[in-house]
């Protein structure tokens, strides 16, 4: 077998493009992303939590199992099994404007008309803000209802044109992600935040795969970035067969 080529770095989403939206990763695919560290180094880069993380991806060695994690879009990043520091959404916001922020999105939610409203509308994450108009303890089928309603009816893109009206002050970025939520942070700490973490000149190739690449999604930040080669995925299934063409033909 070729020595593995450290020059190049394979960084991956987690919702729709190695698990289903908030599912666990196939054995097939955890085996493929293990092949693929052979060759090259390999990352993971999601708008999700560390523990969330870790239970799509089906492991409690994700330190181990990945030479980069990044959590939270990287506020929350482990290199090579180390933590790095940590930044905060809520010393940037300060309580003043956090507070006036939740509340302008629970009373928008209290006014939304749609089929059904379950539970965990916020969550606050140390990077982020997760907002879901349907609530994050939908079920699955709740939730695949709902992600079809918002593309016909563009809920929560109505959503982000507001806070984006209303907060335009508090540098913010608001961002479109998975199926049922929205990330809001501080300008700059999309997934392109994990890149400040990586030595300089240290990768002369980094790849990104992801599904939400368009404008408006929380992967399009960092598969446009000039430093980065994106590809869009449709699936896991269609990421598995794009790292099939480009490293194990």
């Amino acid at each position: 077998m070729a020595a593995r080529d450290e020059s190049t770095l394979v960084l991956f989403d987690v919702d729709g493009t190695l698990t289903p939206s908030r599912l666990i990763i196939s054995p097939q695919m955890k085996q493929l992303l293990q092949r693929l560290r052979e060759r090259v180094n390999v990352g993971i880069v999601g708008g999700s939590d560390l523990p969330k993380i870790e239970e799509q991806l089906d492991t409690k060695t994700i330190g181990e199992d990945y030479d980069y994690v990044f959590s939270e879009n990287g506020v929350v990043a482990k290199l090579h099994g180390e933590n790095a520091p940590a930044q905060s959404v809520v010393k940037f916001l300060g309580e003043e404007n956090l507070q006036e922020l939740l509340n302008f999105v629970l009373r928008y939610i209290a006014d939304l008309k749609i089929p059904k409203k379950r539970g965990t509308f916020i969550e606050m994450r140390q990077g982020m803000i997760n907002i879901s108009p349907i609530g994050r303890g939908c079920t699955h089928a709740e939730r695949l209802e709902f992600f079809e309603l918002d593309n016909k009816q563009g809920i929560r893109a109505a959503m982000v044109k507001a806070l984006q009206e209303k907060f335009a002050h508090l540098s913010m970025k608001y961002s479109i992600g998975g199926q049922i939520s929205i990330d809001v942070f501080p300008i700059g700490w999309d997934k392109t935040f994990c890149l400040t973490h990586l030595e300089p000149g240290k990768f002369k190739t980094i790849h990104f795969f992801g599904d939400k690449t368009s404008p408006g999604g929380n992967d399009y930040e960092i598969f446009s970035h000039s430093s980065v080669q994106g590809h869009t995925v449709l699936n896991p299934d269609d990421t598995a067969v794009q790292l099939n063409q480009l490293f194990f033909k």
